[in-house]
């Protein structure tokens, strides 16, 4: 089968490195043959894993879906963006932004240092028209379906024109990959009533609400985020990354509990609670949502949590393959000029 999009990896990001990202490069490889992917990384920890547990699943029959490029640097959790941004440059995470800047691949997938991730992106991609600053956002589960949130830790300090870019690009990107025609656009704040919130929040506000591109609906509190009341929630990268690790620390808590009562219950082992339970645990599990994209890139990137396991990151290679063929990039910028030109 001939391949029709290829990934490139940066396999030495997050707290795994090279144990997680490549037996989930392995796995996704074998559920999708028209799929090639560039696996950036150091040689020798990269072939130590495909030579040793996964060389069993036979990876090695169709090496021209998987090749290895050996990068003599990676990016430590202890660098700072500016510092790697200066002398990273041959470690995976610039070399695999660089094959989709070149043309090499339509995606990147990493899931290393987030910071360095967006700044590194930036200057290898550039920013798409009228963006200054790329943002992550991901979805979650609610009681109707799914909400997206931005930003989740890119951007730690926002003011309320930021926050207003944050809001066109991510409603723009429901609009082009969710088919919601007007996505109801709300700010994550410490209060639903008018006048919460601090100076940043309250600019954006009253910037959305004049925002006649925007659906946006106002204010909504941490409790009722995943309540299914809005599409798209907007916050800064402070705020957005301490509500989502603690959304993940309490699903990971339900998780361990409905699992001791399965362990515990003879009810829960029956064949009719059967069921149910692994429903529940799926649902809940942070695994299947993880894969945030860097929405306002001149190209897909998609960055995996730094502390997922191989089913994690194999989640997060779907998301990069689903947006490189939606062409998703191109879409929302097109979907904002036309909003920025339209009376």
């Amino acid at each position: 089968m001939a391949v029709t999009a290829v990934i490139a990896v940066d396999a030495m990001g997050g707290d795994l490195g090279a144990t997680a990202t490549v037996p989930a490069v392995v796995d996704f490889l074998s559920g999708y043959p028209d799929v090639q992917i560039l696996l950036f990384g150091s040689e020798s920890e990269l072939c130590g894993q495909l030579n040793g547990p996964l060389r069993e699943q036979g990876w090695h029959a169709q090496p021209e879906r998987l090749q290895l490029i050996d990068c003599p640097q990676q990016v430590d959790s202890g660098d700072r963006p500016a510092h790697a941004l200066r002398h990273k440059r041959e470690s995976s995470m610039w070399r695999a932004l660089s094959a989709v800047a070149e043309g090499r691949a339509a995606a990147c997938v990493s899931a290393g240092e987030t910071g360095t991730l967006m700044a590194m992106g930036a200057a290898v991609l550039g920013t798409l028209p009228g963006i200054e600053r790329p943002a992550i956002c991901t979805a979650l589960p609610t009681v109707s379906g799914r909400v997206y949130l931005l930003d989740l830790g890119a951007n730690v300090d926002c003011d309320g024109d930021t926050l207003h870019q944050f809001a066109r690009m991510g409603a723009a990107r429901l609009q082009v990959a969710e088919q919601l025609r007007e996505p109801r656009v709300a700010l994550l704040n410490i209060g639903a009533e008018a006048g919460k919130g601090n100076r940043a929040v309250k600019a954006a506000a009253e910037l959305l609400a004049s925002d006649a591109s925007l659906n946006y609906i106002g204010f909504v509190e941490g409790d009722a985020l995943l309540r299914g009341h809005a599409d798209l929630v907007v916050c800064d990268g402070f705020v957005g990354n301490v509500a989502l690790k603690a959304i993940e620390g309490t699903a990971r808590l339900l998780i361990e509990r409905l699992r001791a009562t399965g362990r515990s219950r003879a009810g829960w082992r029956s064949w009719v609670a059967r069921p149910l339970f692994k429903s529940a645990l799926g649902f809940l599990d942070p695994a299947q949502y993880n894969g945030a994209s860097l929405l306002g890139l001149r190209g897909v990137v998609v960055k995996s949590h730094g502390g997922a396991d191989s089913a994690g990151f194999g989640h997060a290679l779907t998301v990069a393959l689903a947006e490189a063929r939606g062409v998703l990039p191109d879409r929302i910028a097109a979907r904002l000029t036309a909003a920025v030109n339209s009376p």
